[in-house]
């Protein structure tokens, strides 16, 4: 089989998986259960898999982790969560639990106990605030799983035996990575039958391995990457597969606001096989208390911020005075917050770095704060380029966005203006970057040249004389695809008709005359 053959033959699984339990709970909550219940598998086998490695290597060739005694595994605890963060004893791995409990008649305590005993195993150690929380959404004791007990239980056992099933591979195999294209499946499933709920926190993959393209043209490897409104993580992963996990040097880093959404991006950076020491998530607002302050400035900056959502802005006077918004001399408007994640973002922008922005169409060409935000940005050269995305590429929106890139180190006071609105392919009910489509905007970005009907390089000057409207159709004229007409010739097409027509009433008129004079 080969790995496209894999990948859809494990995306059909899933899918039976969520047709078969799918009942009481809706499709967006049930979701919780199935990753929750996928991460408890792949902790338990991480964990197994890292142990067995360990022993085997020092000599001990028939070691199982799985089969030891939990008295007897109590002997590598300390040593193995400074390693892997957390610990799992053999009676409590996701493995030991399926095999017994279809006749465990407390399979929910069971299950409870066990999520609370991994989350325990990393207090007082540097992985704490990494495990913790990590099992809050997965309530296995919810009515929504049945009304009794017993409900509830069969249907836990049903996920344990079907995510069990899952051919994700073994980790001699290098087949890790089914795990991530699991989750991966997972989000873009439920999120497009949830709707702006819950799409909302999950780029498309191909859009997301668009900006991790765009911010590492030329490099091999990265100090670390960092997203401001990191969602479920997907976009800061794309790093994983584009550079390798390994050349994100310091790691992933990013902050996001909604709890769930918080826990669900730990729970992914797990899930590709990020250990707890590689990546630094937060959970906060990140325009009134930012993280992440003290680090050193990030290279790689991707994100794709809320759209027009509310923020304090000037009804906080201290706002004004922030490092992050200062500069510009204005803040974004309390109703329309894009430009103040742009600026947060600009800000913890390393010198050499590359920041690509999802934005909003409006925050290109509105009036009021956001043009003065926009003149900072163009007076200061820190635009590099401008990308117009097709329409409904996005979960719970049809809207066609863009990508802003910012760099603080251009060669030229020019910026990139790129029409990439009608490179897509349907998929679906969604519109979808093509690997075609993907490639040829990211060569224009890099080739920076004019391209008729396609791309422009503008002098910022020209901007500044265009009110500092950023607006990709205010510079890249598209093609006229409309049929040429020569006027002339449709003249004498319209007379010969007009004569024509005139034959056809005399003659019309004549017969008519005929039958009454009969």
């Amino acid at each position: 089989m080969t790995k496209e053959q894999e990948r859809a033959e494990l995306h059909k699984t899933i899918w039976q998986i969520a047709t078969d339990l799918r009942g009481s709970v809706t499709g967006w909550d049930f979701k919780q259960y199935v990753l929750g219940i996928l991460f408890y598998r792949f902790i338990s086998e991480n964990l197994t898999n890292y142990i067995n490695t360990d022993e085997r290597r020092s000599g001990n060739k028939d070691f199982d982790y799985t089969k030891l005694s939990d008295k007897e595994a109590e002997f590598g605890r300390a040593e193995t969560v400074n390693q892997k963060g957390f610990y799992i004893l053999p009676s409590e791995l996701f493995v030991n639990v399926r095999k017994n409990a279809r006749n465990d008649d407390n399979l929910n305590e069971t299950l409870s106990r066990v999520f609370n005993n991994i989350e325990s195993s990393a207090k007082g150690f540097s992985s704490e605030d990494d495990l913790k929380g990590l099992f809050d959404d997965l309530d296995v004791n919810s009515k929504r799983l049945g009304a009794t007990v017993a409900e509830r239980n069969k249907k836990l056992v049903k996920l344990l035996e079907k995510i069990g099933e899952l051919k994700l591979g073994e980790y001699s195999d290098n087949t890790i990575d089914a795990f991530g294209d699991t989750y991966e499946y997972l989000m873009t499933m439920y999120a497009a039958n949830a709707g702006r709920s819950g799409g909302e926190f999950f780029t498309p993959q191909e859009v997301a391995e668009l900006l991790a393209e765009i911010t590492t043209v030329g490099k091999t490897s990265v100090n670390k990457v960092y997203d401001p409104c990191c969602g479920s993580g997907s976009l800061l992963l794309k790093f994983a597969k584009v550079l390798g996990k390994e050349n994100v040097r310091q790691g992933f880093y990013g902050q996001e606001i909604e709890l769930t959404t918080y826990n669900l991006c730990r729970i992914n950076m797990f899930l590709h096989d990020i250990n707890y020491n590689n990546f630094d998530i937060a959970h906060g607002d990140t325009l009134t208390d930012p993280n992440h302050w003290d680090d050193e400035p990030f290279d790689v900056i991707v994100s794709n911020p809320p759209y027009a959502i509310h923020w304090e802005g000037d009804s906080n006077p201290l706002m004004i005075n922030d490092p992050r918004f200062s500069p510009a001399g204005v803040l974004a408007p309390k109703s329309k917050a894009d430009l103040a994640f742009t600026l947060h973002m600009l800000t913890w922008l390393s010198t050499s770095g590359t920041a690509a922005i999802v934005e909003f169409p409006g925050v290109l060409y509105r009036g009021g704060a956001e043009a003065k935000i926009r003149k900072y940005l163009i007076d200061n050269n820190y635009v590099d380029a401008l990308i117009q995305l097709p329409p409904d590429l996005f979960f719970g929106t049809t809207i066609a966005t863009c990508i802003m890139v910012l760099k603080k180190s251009k060669n030229d006071n020019k910026t990139l203006f790129i029409d990439a609105s009608q490179e897509f392919v349907r998929g679906g009910n969604k519109n979808k970057l093509s690997e075609e489509n993907r490639k040829k905007i990211l060569n224009a970005f890099i080739q920076r040249q004019d391209q008729e009907y396609f791309a422009k390089i503008v002098d910022n000057t020209d901007i500044a004389e265009n009110d500092y409207n950023l607006s990709v159709s205010s510079y890249v004229i598209p093609e006229d695809t409309r049929e040429v007409i020569d006027i002339t010739e449709l003249n004498a097409r319209i007379e010969k008709i007009v004569a024509r027509q005139q034959e056809l009433r005399t003659s019309i008129d004549e017969i008519v005359r005929g039958i009454e004079g009969k």
